[in-house]
């Protein structure tokens, strides 16, 4: 009897632990204004910085260097992301678009590449949303904003938009969105998104790497789309990253950072 009744404490325990753990995330993000939840204060962020072309390497004569030289190893994207190589990906002003436009549901998405919460909205709820795009139930509206970089210094968010924008031209878009987020530095504040360290995670994407995608990520060629972005996230109001939205129904509670229960919301709304 002792046995049972402390199995069931330890499970009242755990199921406790793991609701804090929700509440706390949902309670959680990075805000416009430098705090966790903050208000948008309708700047927008500083143009893409112009980044080096490529140049010649020493002692090779007639050879290009490659761009992406002297930057850290990347993570390749989580597994699953594979589903969405084939998956359309399309630019609409600041937002970006994947999936099937006519599909009868959509979820918008709003995010920051160095907010820590979004990389744990993308590692958690977001697994979820892979099936139903692929399976063109579900189209996602991407608004990629670039705020951090004020926050925190550094250029990083504005030269991760600038790639994540060079790629849907390159056809490569979902899957380098996922790798983008699988390679987030271990601190907020590290300023690790360079042009360089970019081009190191687009070789983990088959057929993103090639002279237009290399050229765009290192000369900041869509910095205009990026401010463009990052208007478009304050003019909806949005307060903080990640905000996503299910057929126009804010998801309010820490379901974002767990697939199941991001699962679950999903369901609710006829998508599964």
């Amino acid at each position: 009897m002792a046995v049972h009744i402390a199995g069931r404490r330890a499970g009242r325990v755990a199921t406790a632990v793991a609701t804090a753990a929700l509440i706390g995330m949902a309670a959680s993000a990075c805000g416009p204004d430098g705090g966790d939840d903050g208000k948008s204060d309708g700047e927008s962020s500083s143009a893409a910085p112009k980044g080096p072309a490529a140049s010649k390497g020493p002692g090779e004569p007639g050879k290009t260097r490659d761009p992406a030289a002297g930057a850290p190893e990347a993570k390749a994207p989580p597994a699953g992301s594979e589903r969405l190589a084939e998956t359309p990906a399309s630019v609409k002003g600041g937002v970006i678009t994947v999936g099937d436009p006519k599909a009868g549901h959509t979820v918008k998405v709003y995010e920051d590449a160095r907010c820590p919460f979004c990389g744990k909205f993308e590692e958690g709820g977001a697994q979820a949303l892979v099936g139903p795009v692929a399976e063109g139930k579900v189209k996602v509206e991407y608004t990629i904003a670039s705020f951090l970089d004020k926050n925190l210094g550094g250029s990083g968010s504005v030269n991760a938009a600038n790639a994540l924008r060079a790629a849907v031209e390159a056809g490569e878009f979902p899957q380098f969105h996922a790798a983008v987020f699988a390679n987030q530095p271990a601190e907020e504040s590290e300023d690790a998104f360079t042009p360089a360290f970019l081009l190191k995670i687009a070789d983990k994407v088959d057929g993103l790497r090639g002279d237009a995608f290399d050229k765009a990520v290192t000369n900041g060629t869509y910095e205009k789309w990026v401010g463009q972005a990052m208007a478009s996230f304050s003019d909806d109001g949005i307060s903080g990253t990640p905000t996503v939205l299910v057929d126009g129904k804010k998801v309010e509670d820490g379901a974002v950072y767990d697939k199941a229960a991001f699962a679950k919301k999903l369901k609710a709304a006829g998508i599964s």
